[in-house]
Parts: structure tokens; C-alpha cells; sequence
């Protein structure tokens, strides 16, 4: 059963990066009907929406370390589980993103040095946004994103809406957090892309998971202050 959690995570992580990540390197920009930073920020949504409906019975649907480590410190879900999660994560998100190399490449005039649809700060933020602005965005941002799934998830919260208030959560923070930093608030989700790119991609990388490891572990810890009952696990399906 923890091998099938662990796969579940790999291919929901899997398909936020490739989704979201794929509407920004492919579908952002293309000529008169690119669908912007709207388009964008719904494509993320809408990947953590579909795959919570499709796996979220089996391993919790966390697609993100920072949700994984946020849970854990909220106590709803076991520390011992954190690595593992992680991995299949990361993995994911690596196969995701090579698959959408593989087929960007393939358009006349590529250069994965553009971005790639990497998180970066200082000159390699969109916004030309600084190191500290970006970090403190990044912690914000994943905090009100774990304190929003605690309270979704919340054993009193309505039945069968979670992935909906996650998913717009989600949204939500990419309209705001796009021009920062590209948005991350997923260091797997940062990871895939940041290999391919390479160079100051992968130097700036260490922000994209200090800043949103944080920033989940306050959120978690936060919520669970304020509402401590009924917790409830969010793992998915019981271990054999």
C-alpha cells in the first residue's frame, strides 16, 4: 500500500508540473491567443483540483514537499512518511519535466535559457523583484496555502469541497506571486525545471525550498493552534 501511495505521489506531481508548467513554457505566450498569466495561474489550480479528485483516497494528493512537511508539522500526517513522499515527488516532477523539454524543443527557436518556467529572484525574477521580497513572498505564500488545506481538510469542513478550496488557493496565489517570482511554493514543482536550465536556475534553486518549507511548517503549526480537532490524516489509505 506505501508503494502505491508513493506512485500516486510521482504521477500527481507528475501532472502539476507538466500541466502547469507546460502552459507556461507553451500555451503563455503563443502568438494572439496565449493564455497570459490567467491561463497560467488556472492551470496550476486545475492540476492539484483533477489529481485531488483522483488520488486523494490513496496517498492525501500532497504534490509538494512543503504541503508534505506542513502536514506533518500540523500532526496530520506521520513524520516518518516525510521522506519518501518527498522522493516520489521530486521524481515526478523531474520526469515531468523532461517530457516537456522533449517536446518544447521540438518548436523552432527554443532556448531552454529563457526559463523554462523556473522560479528565480533578483534578475531572474520577472519582476526584477529582490532576494528578500521574493523569500518573503515564497514563506507567505505557502504558509496560507497549508493553513487553507488544514482548514479544508478539516474533519468539520464540507464533505468532497477540499480539492475545490485548494485548487483555487492555489490560483489564487499564482495571480498574485507570478511577477515575484514565477511562483513556487512547490520545491519539487521548482526542482524539475531548475535541472534543465541549469546555471543560475539551479543556483537560486536553494530559495524554492528554504522559503517554502518554511512557510508550510508555520502554516501547519499555525492551524494547528487555532482549530486542533478533529485532526484526521491526510494519507490517504491505510497502510497494510
Amino acid at each position: 500500500m506505501d508503494i502505491k501511495k508513493y506512485a500516486a505521489e510521482a504521477i500527481g506531481t507528475f501532472w502539476l508540473t507538466f500541466a502547469g508548467c507546460g502552459s507556461a513554457v507553451i500555451a503563455a505566450g503563443f502568438p494572439q491567443v496565449g493564455i497570459g498569466l490567467v491561463g497560467v495561474s488556472l492551470a496550476f489550480g486545475l492540476s492539484v483540483v483533477t489529481m485531488a479528485y483522483a488520488i486523494g483516497h490513496i496517498s492525501g494528493c500532497h504534490l509538494n514537499p512543503a504541503v508534505t512537511v506542513g502536514l506533518a508539522a500540523g500532526g496530520r500526517f506521520p513524520a516518518g512518511q516525510i521522506l519518501p513522499y518527498v522522493i516520489a515527488q521530486v521524481a515526478g516532477a523531474i520526469v515531468a519535466a523532461w517530457l516537456l523539454y522533449v517536446i518544447a524543443s521540438g518548436a523552432p527557436g527554443f532556448d531552454v535559457s529563457k526559463g523554462f518556467a523556473s522560479n528565480g529572484y533578483d534578475a531572474h525574477s520577472p519582476g526584477q523583484y529582490s532576494m528578500i521580497v521574493c523569500f518573503l513572498t515564497e514563506v507567505v505564500m505557502t504558509m496560507m496555502f497549508l493553513f487553507i488545506i488544514m482548514g479544508a481538510t478539516h474533519g468539520r469542513a464540507p464533505a468532497g469541497f477540499a480539492p475545490l478550496a485548494i485548487g483555487l488557493a492555489l490560483v489564487m496565489i499564482h495571480l498574485v506571486s507570478i511577477p515575484v517570482t514565477n511562483t513556487s511554493v512547490n520545491p519539487a514543482r521548482s526542482t524539475g525545471p531548475a535541472l534543465f536550465v541549469g546555471g543560475w536556475a539551479t543556483a537560486q534553486l536553494w530559495l524554492f525550498w528554504v522559503a517554502p518549507l518554511i512557510g508550510g511548517a508555520l502554516g501547519g503549526v499555525i492551524y494547528r493552534w487555532l482549530s486542533e480537532e478533529p485532526a484526521g490524516v491526510v494519507a490517504g489509505a491505510k497502510t497494510a
